[in-house]
């Protein structure tokens, strides 16, 4: 019996474990992660309104695993050894036939102040904190914004951020207290939302400006304060920060020899092949894939990924030569609590399409649905 581990509890991590079961029913799966939950980030914009709880975006997975015969190692991966075939846990070492990292990637706090910043992506506790300040304050200044990784194009995420920031504008339209607060946005990228194709820059800007939301852009960060954010081009004062920095790999990677990228991510072929390794696959923020700039790190990323490289992994354990790829592709709903704005961009074409309630309610259901499969 073939055993394959995987690392992580993510998006990808959880798309390899129904690929690998659904196409091979004797296999022998063990996933490690530090718990049995899977958290889905994407609804985290919707925890500051109240539109969802803590506890609606946090899935806890053994009645999956169960159903999915999987065999659950809880602990942290620290390292690799024997050329993949053994993953170094804080709770053990695991052997392994096959290893897929979906492990995620890690936030770059270099930063100077950067304690001062809430990052959303963090975590369900991070978008509590962005809640509970917004209760607290009663006027003020709240700057958000992002940066990437200057080494790695496709290692940052901005998408949340535009929700964030319409979001909090909706919200507190709603709340009838909008008059009292100014909202900036900033990112050093002189073009907000280039990665989601240029039409989407223009749609983006207009609907800062129909917002009455300032943008502070072009300009590299200097450091954040307790009250201020200050950039080469200026500085201004911000009463809460939120922050998204562009993403690097996980710390337990430099105790392996996994191939890395300029930017510290997996290095990777296009069938998700960790370069010169023996059945070493990754998928998701881990990896440094090869494909456009604008490739994005997004949850439908991760699982396409994923799909490539259960059908390789399993292809290669039985002789054969790995040929799949995944398809580019970048989907996003960019919502604002009550309606939002599509966007999708393939290598063939880039389409965006404005603002409308539907799409808002599409972005629910399309949450149900994924997250059904996991209950």
């Amino acid at each position: 019996m073939k055993r394959v581990t995987i690392v992580g509890s993510g998006f990808a991590a959880l798309t390899a474990v129904r690929k690998l079961r659904a196409a091979e029913s004797g296999m022998e799966i063990t996933l490690v992660a530090p718990r049995p939950v899977f958290s889905y980030l994407p609804g985290t914009i919707w925890i500051p309104s109240g539109l969802r709880r803590p506890e609606d975006l946090l899935i806890p997975l053994d009645n999956f695993f169960q159903r999915m015969r999987v065999n659950y190692h809880q602990g942290s991966a620290t390292g690799l050894k024997d050329g993949g075939r053994t993953l170094l846990t804080d709770n053990g070492e695991v052997s392994n036939d096959g290893l897929i990292i979906c492990s995620g990637g890690r936030f770059i706090r270099k930063l100077p102040g950067i304690e001062h910043a809430i990052i959303p992506c963090e975590g369900i506790p991070a978008a509590v904190k962005i809640r509970d300040r917004l209760k607290e304050l009663q006027s003020g200044t709240i700057a958000i914004g992002f940066s990437g990784n200057p080494k790695e194009p496709s290692a940052m995420r901005g998408g949340p951020m535009f929700e964030f920031l319409f979001g909090i504008d909706r919200q507190l339209r709603l709340e009838g207290r909008r008059d009292r607060f100014k909202l900036i946005f900033f990112t050093p990228g002189a073009e907000p939302g280039k990665r989601l194709g240029p039409k989407a820059v223009a749609g983006l800007l207009r609907q800062m400006e129909m917002r009455d939301i300032e943008t502070h852009l072009g300009h590299k960060l200097k450091q954040f304060t307790e009250n201020k954010v200050v950039t080469e081009g200026g500085e201004f004062a911000a009463d809460l920060i939120l922050f998204m920095p562009g993403m690097t790999g996980n710390r337990w990677f430099d105790n392996s020899d996994l191939p890395r990228s300029e930017g510290g991510l997996i290095r990777a072929d296009k069938e998700c092949r960790v370069e010169g390794m023996e059945r070493v696959y990754v998928a998701g923020d881990s990896g440094s894939f090869p494909g456009p700039a604008w490739m994005p790190k997004q949850a439908h990323m991760a699982d396409l990924q994923a799909e490539a490289a259960t059908t390789n992994l399993i292809a290669e354990l039985k002789g054969r030569t790995p040929s799949k790829t995944f398809k580019v592709e970048l989907v996003c709903i960019i919502d604002s609590q009550t309606s939002g704005m599509l966007v999708a961009r393939t290598p063939k074409y880039n389409l965006v399409l404005p603002e409308m309630r539907i799409f808002h309610w599409l972005k629910r259901l399309y949450e149900w649905r994924y997250l059904r499969q996991y209950r």
